[in-house]
């Protein structure tokens, strides 16, 4: 049995939180229609320019609450939250390129509801997943490189037995549980720091796990991990 764990280090920064997860298995992750997922990351990214209004980029509201965010502990120089990077590739215009179906999805409602998401395959975890304060020796590679980098100490992480699944809360993720082709069970997240936008939260949420059986096949479970439902049963 796995388990995802919020930690209390996390909820001593971040009391209001509410982290909501989606549980997929059996899903068939293949790549076979891409056009569709294109046409799905067009339409979200238009609708994503409602929380770009304000021309100064970094004043949306979006923006700064995760700025915000990141000030509270250690991060890597230049880190950002992955909704403010998906944000500011669609203020540019750099329209985002399909990677597998899981990842198309999950970008498209973040974009759609402005809040981050991402994934990982569950069958890659050793041991529970916790989002906590990093202890500084996690393993750590990411996608297009060997090299190791742990996390700062103190930073807040995603991590398992082996090491750091994703590095300053939301930004980058490890390669070694990363979501592939071959995903047949997901840990997808969606992140939520704004209070009062826990309908907008459940909304994403249903959304996502409904676009997942839609196209991927299988079985998604809901939930939301707050401080007072520290932590869930993901496999």
């Amino acid at each position: 049995m796995k388990k995802f764990i919020v930690e209390d280090d996390f909820w001593d920064l971040f009391p209001n939180a509410k982290i909501g997860i989606v549980v997929c298995h059996n899903i068939d992750n293949a790549i076979k229609e891409e056009d569709k997922y294109v046409d799905m990351i067009r339409s979200a990214e238009q609708e994503a320019l409602t929380y770009l209004r304000n021309s100064e980029f970094s004043s949306n509201e979006v923006i700064k609450i995760w700025r915000e965010a990141f000030q509270k502990f250690k991060t890597k120089k230049g880190a950002r939250s992955s909704i403010e990077a998906l944000l500011k590739r669609v203020q540019n215009g750099n329209g985002l390129s399909v990677i597998n179906p899981l990842v198309d999805i999950y970008n498209s409602i973040s974009l759609r509801y402005g809040l981050p998401c991402g994934g990982e395959d569950i069958d890659q975890f050793k041991g529970h997943i916790r989002l906590t304060k990093a202890i500084g020796d996690e393993g750590f590679v990411t996608l297009g490189t060997d090299e190791n980098a742990p996390p700062y100490e103190g930073e807040i992480v995603y991590k398992d037995d082996a090491g750091a699944i994703c590095r300053c809360w939301n930004w980058r993720e490890s390669v070694r549980t990363m979501l592939t082709e071959n995903t047949k069970n997901a840990f997808l997240c969606i992140e939520c720091i704004d209070d009062g936008r826990e309908n907008e939260l459940a909304a994403a949420l249903n959304d996502l796990a409904e676009s997942v059986e839609k196209h991927l096949g299988g079985s998604c479970n809901i939930s939301i991990v707050d401080k007072d439902h520290k932590e869930i049963v993901i496999s």
